[in-house]
């Protein structure tokens, strides 16, 4: 992922104006962003209010966690680690809302393991309007960015890690009920064919930049929040396999994205200057290549403008393709990747 105002981090389409986002069963093209999302969307962290001071600068560290508290979404902040707890929407009116106007927890924690390593500095902070960017570094070379955007929907947050070893970084990411991963349908029942403004075909393509092959999806939904739709996104990050959860689902692409895959955990291998962070809406849902790999100096993506393909998601998630079991210790403590 680029810089959250770009593409990768932006809403796609925008429904009515009185719909709220549901549950597609046909494909739609992915349109452009709509800034309505973030209408009067702000942080307040460590003192500091975005629409008010437009702040940037260097403030001092707290003892403990502290929240950043916005509109649209809130989390807590672990400054010795930049550990993410309690993720949530808080349900605030908004054209784009999820939630059905209650507060909804999505991530029960972002928690990256730096190997007995702590940030110590000052922590560098950026508000402006709905975006926030906090940073602190420590020593070995440790640094740690995050980056979120205060909307109903969209590319709305991402940590970024580095460390002066310049190998990668463990960070599990854990659901808080009734939030669950699951294999979209909606994807698996399109496995294989080509999809994309710019295809001639859908079973021969041919593959480009706005002609994608459609690969299986694992989404994030909620019991409580049948119009909730997110998706974990990763840049230059790997995702490391639990033998024991998920289903062994095969098929004719030999592609197994859901196998290994708990239904409240997800655990990655982080390269030095890679990112995770998650999207929402229609880019949670979006048929698109993957990121491209990219540690320094990543410039913005291209914006689809319609270009792309949305196949949505169920309105009622199938017990059958959640995935279980939620948890497992497996994965935990596999070797960390090469750099």
């Amino acid at each position: 992922m680029s810089s959250l105002r770009t593409k990768s981090l932006a809403a796609l389409a925008a429904f009515a104006a009185a719909v709220p986002l549901v549950a597609i069963t046909a494909p739609t093209a992915a349109r452009a962003a709509s800034s309505k999302f973030c209408d009067g969307g702000s942080y307040a962290v460590l003192g500091k209010v975005g629409q008010k001071d437009r702040f940037r600068g260097t403030v001092t560290a707290p003892a403990g966690r502290f929240t950043v508290q916005g509109k649209f979404t809130r989390f807590t902040v672990d400054p010795a680690t930049f550990a993410i707890y309690d993720y949530a929407f808080t349900g605030a009116a908004n054209q784009g809302d999820m939630t059905g106007g209650r507060a909804t927890p999505v991530y029960a924690s972002k928690v990256p393991d730096h190997r007995g390593l702590s940030l110590t500095g000052g922590i560098s902070l950026e508000l402006r309007d709905e975006d926030m960017t906090i940073s602190r570094t420590g020593p070995g070379g440790l640094s740690m960015k995050i980056q979120a955007k205060d909307c109903a929907q969209g590319g709305i947050f991402q940590m970024e890690v580095g460390r002066g070893d310049g190998t990668r970084t463990r960070i599990v990411h854990t659901l808080t009920d009734p939030s669950f991963y699951y294999d979209n349908p909606n994807f698996r029942a399109r496995l294989g064919q080509f999809l994309g403004s710019e295809c001639t075909s859908p079973q021969t393509g041919p593959a480009g930049q706005y002609c994608v092959r459609v690969t299986p999806r694992v989404n994030i939904g909620s019991d409580t929040a049948p119009g909730l739709i997110l998706r974990d996104s990763a840049q230059v990050a790997t995702r490391v396999p639990q033998a024991s959860c998920g289903p062994d689902l095969t098929n004719a692409l030999g592609l197994t994205e859901t196998k290994d895959h708990c239904g409240a955990t997800s655990v990655w291998d982080v390269a030095s200057g890679g990112r995770l962070g998650m999207v929402t809406g229609e880019d949670a849902t979006e048929v698109a290549n993957p990121p491209t790999t990219c540690t320094t100096d990543c410039q913005a993506e291209n914006q689809v403008k319609g270009k792309l393909v949305s196949l949505g998601f169920p309105a009622a998630v199938p017990a059958d393709v959640k995935l279980n079991p939620r948890t497992s210790p497996d994965g935990l403590t596999a070797p960390i990747t090469a750099p």
